[in-house]
């Protein structure tokens, strides 16, 4: 048994040899002296070419059945089936020798397929079509098995490690929402908006380990010439796609149809959407690129073939991708996932261009292009709803103090992201101008029509806000305490436009418009809040005399006064104002209003009441004591004002 196994080692040795000779005649092209002249120097390396008459007569001289023969011998030698083929195992990268062997057996049949088929010899054509169709069986086997083998192992560290993180992050610093006040989102506490990230330059990974590459496509090379193009196709396509899966996987992107998608809570949707961002630059960028770039070498010269396996390798991994943009563009709409969708469509209209650079799948590409249609309209509704929502928000308890409102919080720390997103949007809403915003009728002014789409978007917005708080500052019963309401929240509006990006957006016109609002709020607080104060400062009822004046009803004035100015103190200093420069404004203001009356009327008629009894009943105060009081107001903290001890004059 020994000595058969030996012989029958020796033997295939020997053939292989002779095959491997062979070929290097064949293909080196040259004359007969040059080649007898080389396969001389072949054998004096080996004596198993010391028969080297044959060898140098084998082009000329060995008939077709010959080759033919000794071709479908290595072939038969690996047939699945065979004794022989069981015991040995071929493996192409550690058996080259036998792996360049029966290449060769393959293509010495396939290059006689055409001269047997002329023979008409039906058995020796069947021959070679059975040696054919085995060889393909072992190939796409092989074909297969070295795919999986030097599939390069992804995980998320290389993945990730393939981007460059930007850390755009954006902090809502002071847009914590009231418990009361959740309108607009199922999560109205998000405090932070992270863009995506974006990817670093000439950025590669390996997907098949490079050394295996060109055993590949030696085999695809044989596969396509044997007309098994769809087998080739099926197998590397399917063992890719098991690859790009595991991709999908590793970013956390699950199979999931639109419903699911459309069940999934807020919190972990925004998840889900912030990976799928990610997925899509490196997937686009890196993975499917790659893959290009695989099938490229695989199938080179072989374009149809090369297509078809590209598209059939990615489509399902894309399409993946796009099922869940999709859910997301036909999904409730929320003020809370603008800035995620716009997220998501930016990251699709990059990736869009190289898709179809990549990609010939019309249906793919089509659906590709939805999905980047459907987020912009998703995003454009979403910022319309918002501006609706902002419309018709009807929270009906009143800021204690008259402080900001969250509303008003809540909108401009959503306005200053959405200032991010400005060429995006300006893209988007260059189409929507007409659907509910007329900017230029809100603020009847020219200068308008000059804002951008987005900067007009915006001034309608802005205005909704202004008009819902001038509603909800009639929820207070003090008309005073309205302006100081609608003042607060107003300069917090104009501050956040005047320090921000919205500023060159806006204009400085409409900064200006503004302040000059705040101004008449003022002025209206200061008619509203002192107006029956001073009332009894006046010389009314008095003759124009106060030699007239009848003491009794001037003792009843300093009286109303004082009363009229304790409960003003005690309200207001309750009240709050939010911005200290405008708390500052207003002191100066009640001042400049109240004052000087009190020392005119005081000069005039307070020898009157000093000449009787209990003096400091009626005149309580001096201008210099109610100037210090008024340094109390709009501190948000309730005092009482105590009778101030005068010294006498």
């Amino acid at each position: 048994m020994t000595t058969t196994t030996t012989s029958m080692n020796t033997g295939a040795g020997e053939d292989r040899v002779l095959a491997t000779a062979q070929q290097i005649v064949k293909s080196l092209n040259t004359p007969k002296e040059v080649r007898e002249d080389m396969l001389l120097i072949f054998s004096s390396f080996d004596n198993r070419l010391s028969n080297i008459t044959n060898l140098i007569d084998g082009e000329d001289s060995k008939t077709v059945e010959d080759r033919f023969d000794a071709a479908e011998k290595v072939i038969l030698r690996w047939d699945f089936n065979s004794l022989e083929a069981c015991r040995l195992s071929l493996n192409w990268e550690e058996s080259r020798d036998e792996a360049d062997e029966y290449l060769s057996a393959v293509d010495e049949i396939l290059n006689q397929m055409e001269e047997l088929c002329l023979k008409s010899d039906r058995d020796i054509v069947d021959r070679a079509e059975t040696a054919i169709q085995l060889a393909m069986s072992r190939l796409e086997d092989e074909f297969r098995q070295v795919m999986i083998r030097n599939t390069v192992s992804l995980d998320a560290d290389r993945l990730y490690g393939s981007i460059r993180r930007t850390s755009l992050s954006f902090p809502v610093n002071d847009g914590v929402i009231d418990p009361d006040f959740d309108s607009f989102s199922e999560d109205s506490s998000h405090q932070f908006h992270e863009r995506g990230a974006s990817l670093g330059d000439n950025v590669s990974v390996d997907l098949i380990d490079p050394k295996a590459v060109d055993e590949l496509k030696e085999i695809a090379n044989r596969m396509l010439r044997s007309g098994y193009e769809k087998e080739c196709v099926q197998v590397y396509s399917s063992v890719r796609r098991d690859a790009l899966d595991e991709c999908l996987a590793i970013f956390g992107i699950e199979k999931l149809s639109i419903e699911e998608v459309q069940r999934i809570e807020w919190s972990f949707l925004d998840e889900k959407m912030k990976r799928w961002i990610q997925a899509v630059k490196i997937v686009v960028d890196v993975i499917l690129s790659g893959e290009k770039n695989l099938c490229d070498q695989i199938f080179h010269g072989a374009d149809d073939a090369k297509e078809i396996c590209y598209n059939e390798t990615v489509k399902g991994c894309v399409m993946q991708l796009l099922n869940f943009g999709e859910a997301v563009a036909i999904g409730r709409r929320s003020p809370e996932k603008l800035f995620r969708i716009l997220d998501m469509y930016e990251a699709m209209a990059k990736a869009l261009p190289e898709l179809e650079a990549m990609v010939t799948d019309d249906f793919v590409i089509s659906e590709a292009k939805g999905v980047l249609e459907g987020l912009g309209e998703a995003a454009t509704a979403t910022f319309v709803e918002f501006e609706n929502a902002v419309r018709s928000e009807a929270s009906k308890k009143p800021m204690q103090n008259g402080d900001l409102h969250p509303l008003t919080r809540y909108v401009m720390n959503y306005v200053k992201l959405i200032v991010v997103y400005s060429d995006t949007l300006n893209s988007l809403l260059e189409t929507a101008q007409d659907d509910g915003c007329d900017a230029s009728q809100n603020e009847n002014e020219s200068d308008d029509f000059k804002l951008s789409p987005l900067a007009r978007r915006l001034v309608s917005l802005i205005s909704s806000l202004q008009a819902n708080l001038e509603e909800k500052s009639r929820l207070y019963e003090d008309s005073a305490l309205q302006y100081i309401f609608l003042m607060n929240n107003l300069l917090y509006v104009v501050q956040r436009v005047k320090d921000s990006d919205l500023r060159e957006l806006l204009g400085d016109n409409w900064v200006k418009r503004r302040r000059g609002k705040v101004r008449q709020f003022g002025t209206s607080y200061l008619r509203a809040a002192w107006s029956k104060a001073l009332s009894f400062l006046k010389d009314e009822g008095f003759g124009g005399s106060s030699s007239n004046a009848s003491r009794v009803a001037l003792k009843e004035r300093f009286k109303n006064f004082n009363a009229c100015f304790e409960d003003i103190y005690r309200v207001q200093t309750a009240w709050k104002v939010h911005d200290p420069q405008l708390r500052e404004e207003l002191r100066i203001s009640v001042s400049e209003k109240v004052l000087p009356a009190y020392r005119a009327f005081l000069g005039r008629f307070g020898n009157q009441v000093e000449s009787g009894r209990h003096t400091g009943k009626y005149i309580k105060y001096t201008p210099e004591d109610l100037e210090s009081s008024l340094l109390d107001f709009f501190e948000g903290f309730p005092r009482v004002l105590h009778h101030m001890k005068r010294k006498s004059t």
